[in-house]
């Protein structure tokens, strides 16, 4: 049976640093025995990072990260498939959708990042270093990259933020919506990093028909832990855990966990995996 699962990992096909292929190498060398790659908004990845894993001994379960809002503020729905075969046409032309917009959002960012805080950029260096599925990661690291002395935190809370004036939200279906969909496709649905939304009272967001909470998150502290842990078990959710790996440094962001610095362990994948299987009968 599997012993170590990280369950939230991103490679380049959005916005993460590694090609699914190296990400999956990545994993194995950190001793994990079962992933899921959850790119932000794309499935683009998983062929790629599924053929490797045969190669090398880990399971790659296929996953993505939808973007959704609930009362107006970002919520992400992890979406866990049994099958790459059960994720619809049409749902990969509407993420293709998704995709061409953030082309254009990026643009904006840029724009205002000009116009009110003098930072210039060239959009289509940024464009070429996101491979096509461009995210704020992408601004912050060309920020960075173009010489101004920022961290990626600091760019985030000032710049790129959703204070921000040079902010423009990202297209996003409703919570509710993300969930219907992945279901619709046999997924397992599970709430992204519950301890990261401030705005919104998180025992509503939990009582919505998830699947299961990522309770184990690098940046709980042990009581954000337990507390989540504890709203699994009132709503009768499977517990997820995943390090958010993106490959960025991690003195500098949040998204710098390497795989498996937290982790599911055996008797919680096998519930995790019971629940998938479940869904596709």
């Amino acid at each position: 049976m599997y012993k170590r699962g990280d369950f939230h990992l991103h490679s380049n096909a959005s916005d993460g640093r590694l090609p699914p292929r190296e990400l999956v190498n990545l994993a194995k060398t950190q001793g994990l025995d079962i992933i899921s790659i959850t790119d932000h908004d794309t499935v683009s990845g998983l062929e790629e990072a599924i053929s490797q894993s045969s190669t090398i001994g880990i399971k790659v379960i296929p996953g993505i990260e939808l973007s959704t809002l609930y009362n107006g503020t970002s919520v992400h729905v992890l979406g866990y498939f049994n099958n790459i075969d059960d994720i619809h046409t049409e749902f990969k032309a509407f993420l293709k959708d998704m995709g061409n917009y953030r082309i254009k959002r990026a643009k904006k960012i840029i724009y205002n990042l000009y116009k009110f805080f003098n930072i210039k950029l060239n959009y289509e260096d940024v464009l070429k270093s996101a491979h096509g599925i461009v995210a704020r990661p992408h601004i912050a690291k060309a920020i960075i990259d173009a010489g101004y002395n920022y961290s990626f935190d600091y760019i985030f809370s000032n710049f790129i933020g959703e204070n921000s004036p040079a902010y423009v939200p990202n297209k996003k279906l409703t919570t509710e919506e993300g969930i219907s969909i992945l279901k619709s496709m046999k997924a397992v649905t599970v709430l992204a990093h519950p301890v990261l939304i401030k705005k919104l009272n998180i025992e509503d967001v939990i009582k919505l028909p998830f699947d299961g909470i990522e309770a184990i998150y690098p940046a709980n502290t042990d009581e954000d832990t337990f507390k989540f842990i504890d709203y699994a078990n009132k709503y009768n959710k499977i517990i997820s855990a995943g390090s958010d790996f993106h490959g960025l440094d991690e003195k500098d962001s949040k998204h710098g966990h390497y795989p498996g610095v937290v982790y599911l362990e055996e008797d919680r994948i096998e519930l995790f995996l019971n629940k998938l299987n479940s869904m596709s009968k």
